[in-house]
């Protein structure tokens, strides 16, 4: 159907296009509210700063359709099509993208707020400052994707891949990574206060600078992670693993190890004291003074210390 034709329907107020073949054609800057769209071939459409609120485009074809600035709040996007679609800007709050295809998709900006995106495939997108708060993006797969700047505090992330993620600078308080499988992970200065992190494989993570006070880390994998000049403060770390574990200028003030592996002779005096010790800070004399300790990495002030249950 050619352009002309499609927008004259529109005019005199048609709004089912279901399968309409639009392939390429420039709908930019239009208004086409409640516009029914399932179904059709949009392969290139150039909908940048278009108004497409409350419209329909489940299993739609959107491959690299350019959906730059539109507005789509409260549409169905179910099943479509949008790989390496340029969505920059897009305003898509309390819309429905379950199994929508977005791998490779530009979606810097975006947002997502409160939208349902449960099992979308975000593998490799561009998601730069991206927010997703309060969304449900339950078993979506976000592999190799880029959240850096992220909003997903409020978020359902429960069975989201994370392989080869970037998280750097993201806002993920008190998510639930519970038994996740965040190999490699960068989470470098992001926010996750009382995040949940409990059995979840860390190896070689990398938190630096990151803000995990009251995070959960019981029994959660640190082989090999980065925790330099991280803030770990009261957070529970009740049968971690953190061998081979950077904690260069950590702060672990107030944390519990009780029965944590480490290598780090400091943090091993603590445990080789727990039964002595009920309740009772231990000092460790060392983070953020002017003259280290010459053995360990861990370094804690003279007002700074381990609680050890």
């Amino acid at each position: 159907m050619r352009v002309h034709e499609f927008l004259k329907l529109y005019e005199s107020g048609h709004r089912n296009f279901r399968g309409v073949n639009l392939s390429g054609a420039d709908l930019s800057s239009c208004i086409l509210v409640n516009v029914d769209l399932s179904g059709a071939n949009l392969v290139g459409v150039n909908f940048n700063r278009a108004f497409l609120t409350k419209g329909k485009f489940v299993d739609a074809q959107l491959q690299r359709a350019n959906l730059q600035f539109a507005k789509l709040s409260e549409s169905d996007f179910s099943h479509a099509n949008l790989t390496k679609a340029q969505a920059r800007g897009a305003f898509w709050i309390k819309s429905e993208l379950s199994y929508a295809r977005l791998s490779g998709a530009q979606l810097a900006h975006v947002n997502f707020r409160q939208s349902h995106l449960h099992c979308a495939n975000f593998c490799g997108a561009t998601l730069t400052g991206v927010n997703l708060r309060q969304s449900q993006v339950s078993g979506a797969n976000f592999a190799w994707a880029n959240l850096s700047e992220a909003r997903l505090y409020g978020a359902n992330i429960a069975a989201a891949q994370f392989s080869g993620v970037k998280l750097e600078h993201s806002r993920l308080n008190g998510l639930d990574f519970r038994g996740c499988d965040l190999n490699g992970v960068s989470f470098a200065h992001a926010h996750m206060k009382g995040t949940n992190l409990q059995q979840a494989n860390l190896t070689a993570t990398n938190f630096s600078y990151t803000q995990l006070q009251h995070a959960n880390l019981q029994q959660a994998k640190l082989v090999g992670a980065n925790l330099e000049h991280t803030q770990l403060q009261r957070a529970n770390l009740v049968d971690a693993d953190l061998r081979r574990t950077n904690i260069d200028q950590a702060n672990l003030t107030g944390a519990t190890l009780t029965n944590t592996l480490v290598q780090d002779p400091e943090l091993r005096a603590v445990q080789a004291n727990q039964e002595s010790i009920t309740r009772k800070p231990v000092v460790i004399p060392s983070l953020h003074t002017q003259t280290p300790i010459a053995a360990p990495r861990l370094y804690m002030s003279l007002s700074s210390s381990v609680l050890v249950k």
